[in-house]
């Protein structure tokens, strides 16, 4: 037990026996009467291993977990979410500080290994980048290879990936979906959470593309922000219900293409779905549903890795100009340093780093990319994006990529670089 929770005087050993038979007898009684007794001692204890190990106890009274109708997956709607959530919250106090906050990063990727003989590597390197940002700014990160609902397949796996995670971790308040494709290129840029209090899901998208074109390109479902809460498991059970384990499957399809005409294939997928609820159930849905258009929350590669090489020279000559922003610091305050740099960046900087690059439609697994797409340009791109955004990190170990496309380019910086 913690020295914390020990409590010392000196007495005689016959007191001491005593006071300890006398206390161990009224502890007996009092856990007999108040099963919660020692379940609320032992959180009280501030520190120390014992006390981190109850913490992370249920209390013996039940929660919504003991319910035998619960469902992780879509076969059974979940009821009255947000008062289950409050619920264990009132169980565990040490949880509930904070919690507007706390975000939970879920990704992941087939269970088979790749086709493309690089794809595995590509993957991995994504993971690290998404674990990277993760680590910097105090999310959590939940990576799954198994598939949970046998006909959601493609890009509607994730929903049921989502809405276990909503309920395995109810702690979260909000839930952010990463596409295995997407690179983040911006290490220093925080969620501005406070800007969503009134929202429960963040995706990008442009209304004029929405609302007036029509477009099912108008957003993009490869990244989003859904907040733990009725609203986002009444919506998904909607959104949902157009994927592959609907009998009405074929029927959305068809419904989803008469409505935006630039989508090119007959089958109903996740990001017309969605589009689908924003245009055509606004009244219900949209309120709720914030469109992102003021950072790269999601951006397009194509547009984007020609610039990085420019960008970064940039950003170097920024702080060639400013001393704080070379100093060297531990990893731990880098969201303080970055902050300082957002500042130098928003006065000096031609152009802004895009947070968030994602390379749909090149198929980094099965190597099988968008036609369009000329030669190697997939993959040179995502190698300049994942070592643009890794310089980021490396900057705080003493080293970096000298070159964004070179294998071997690792250089040890000198004390006041890029001085």
């Amino acid at each position: 037990m913690p020295k914390s929770c020990i409590y010392r005087t000196k007495t005689s050993s016959f007191s001491i026996a005593v006071s300890t038979v006398a206390l161990v007898s009224l502890f007996a009684l009092y856990s007999f009467l108040n099963p919660n007794f020692i379940y609320l001692t032992f959180q009280k204890c501030p520190s120390g291993a014992q006390s981190a190990n109850m913490r992370l106890q249920d209390p013996p009274s039940p929660t919504f977990y003991d319910d035998s109708t619960l469902s992780y997956s879509f076969a059974r709607p979940i009821k009255n979410w947000d008062g289950k959530r409050k619920e264990w919250l009132q169980h565990h106090p040490s949880y509930a500080a904070g919690v507007s906050n706390r975000v939970l990063l879920v990704t992941g990727s087939q269970p088979s290994p790749c086709k493309n003989p690089g794809g595995d590597h590509f993957l991995l390197r994504s993971f690290k980048n998404k674990v990277d940002y993760c680590r910097i700014h105090g999310c959590e990160v939940f990576y799954n290879q198994a598939l949970l609902q046998r006909n959601m397949t493609s890009y509607w796996a994730k929903y049921p990936i989502i809405k276990a995670a909503m309920l395995a971790h109810p702690e979260t308040e909000w839930i952010w979906w990463v596409d295995a494709d997407a690179v983040f290129t911006d290490m220093d840029f925080k969620l501005p959470l406070e800007r969503y209090e009134a929202h429960n899901l963040v995706v990008n998208g442009w209304p004029d593309m929405l609302f007036e074109k029509k477009s099912w390109v108008g957003l993009n479902a490869g990244v989003f922000l859904i907040r733990n809460c009725q609203w986002s498991m009444d919506l998904m059970d909607v959104w949902a219900g157009m994927g592959p384990q609907s009998p009405k499957y074929r029927y959305w399809g068809k419904v989803q293409k008469s409505i935006f005409k630039d989508k090119t294939f007959p089958e109903s997928d996740d990001q017309t779905a969605l589009a689908y609820l924003i245009v055509k159930k606004s009244r219900k849905w949209g309120d709720k549903i914030y469109l992102e258009t003021e950072y790269s929350f999601h951006g397009y590669w194509l547009g984007i890795v020609g610039t990085l090489d420019e960008l970064q020279e940039e950003q170097l000559a920024i702080e060639r100009e400013v001393r704080i922003l070379r100093r060297r610091h531990a990893e731990k305050v880098s969201e303080y340093y970055g902050a300082q740099r957002a500042q130098h960046v928003r006065r000096r900087a031609k152009s802004k780093i895009p947070f968030i690059t994602h390379f749909t439609g090149c198929q980094p697994c099965s190597g099988e990319h968008n036609p369009g797409y000329k030669g190697d340009s997939c993959t040179e791109g995502m190698e300049k994006a994942l070592k643009f955004g890794d310089n980021q990190v490396l900057r705080n170990f003493g080293f970096m990529h000298s070159d964004l496309l070179e294998s071997s380019s690792i250089v040890s910086l000198p004390f006041d670089f890029p001085a």
